[in-house]
């Protein structure tokens, strides 16, 4: 293989290292610090008690109606909030940054000046977003898989893995949301705000949602309950949610080439 084959993935993916490594050390703190409190706190009948006297609103909007099964409390602890938080704030960052950042900036056209087309640019940050999202997530399923006999968890590993995925695939839905808008407008900031709100939104429609059936319709709109409305830790993960969480990415990413091609590139 030459050297010069994908040198924009290579060069987006190996200069931003650090921040991939620090996001790394956030979720593997949230995991080593989360699940191995479970034995102690999650399968108790006090612990049951507690989330009895909590607000019925309040736990099926943390999604902590689950939490006293070794399955419940890693998916409501770590993949529907924790981990779900960090990993849509690095996924965001990482798509405003990769077209609208460096357009803002100037790069981008500087990097356009030596040869490589616009549609090259888009396709492979969007390749090195994709590959940074899926080692996070392997980091983390390898973490609770190493954690799930001494934590007590009982997941099974099929399981974990589906969940995995769908984590993998929420956060890149918004990380490509920012890479779209940050494309199309060429400012980072629109970038931040557009995949903020895909995962600002899907949580809060997915709350919302579950609290009563007259706003139920809710969950049909929030990219959140597509991935976790099946509790895939418990029970497995619906492949079909997978399915349009990598499927509208990917769909995002073509959107932000095409658009990029189209139009004038500048500050």
């Amino acid at each position: 293989m030459s050297i010069t084959t994908l040198p924009l993935f290579r060069r987006a993916f190996f200069d931003s290292w650090r921040s991939t490594v620090a996001w790394a050390a956030g979720l593997a703190a949230a995991t080593l610090l989360y699940l191995p409190l479970y034995p102690s706190i999650g399968g108790s009948a006090q612990m049951q008690d507690m989330i009895d006297a909590l607000p019925a609103e309040m736990t099926k909007a943390l999604n902590y109606d689950q939490i006293a099964t070794g399955p419940g409390y890693t998916q409501a602890t770590l993949f529907g909030l924790i981990g779900f938080l960090l990993m849509t704030i690095a996924s965001v960052g990482w798509g405003a940054a990769a077209v609208g950042g460096d357009e803002e900036s100037g790069q981008l056209e500087l990097t356009l000046a030596h040869g490589v087309t616009r549609v090259q640019v888009v396709l492979e940050r969007a390749l090195s977003l994709f590959l940074r999202v899926v080692l996070l997530a392997a980091l983390v399923f390898v973490l609770v898989r190493l954690l799930n006999d001494s934590a007590q968890l009982t997941i099974r590993p099929e399981n974990l893995f589906g969940a995995a995925v769908l984590f993998a695939g929420l956060a890149l839905l918004s990380g490509t949301a920012a890479l779209c808008a940050g494309a199309v407008s060429g400012r980072q900031t629109y970038g931040l705000a557009a995949g903020a709100a895909v995962g600002v939104l899907g949580y809060v429609f997915n709350a919302v949602g579950r609290q009563s059936g007259d706003v139920e319709w809710l969950l049909n709109l929030s990219p959140y309950h597509w991935a976790y409305g099946n509790s895939p830790v418990a029970n497995g993960a619906d492949w079909a949610a997978a399915g349009w969480l990598w499927g509208i990415s990917a769909g995002l990413v073509a959107a932000a080439a095409y658009a990029v091609n189209r139009r004038d590139v500048g500050t």
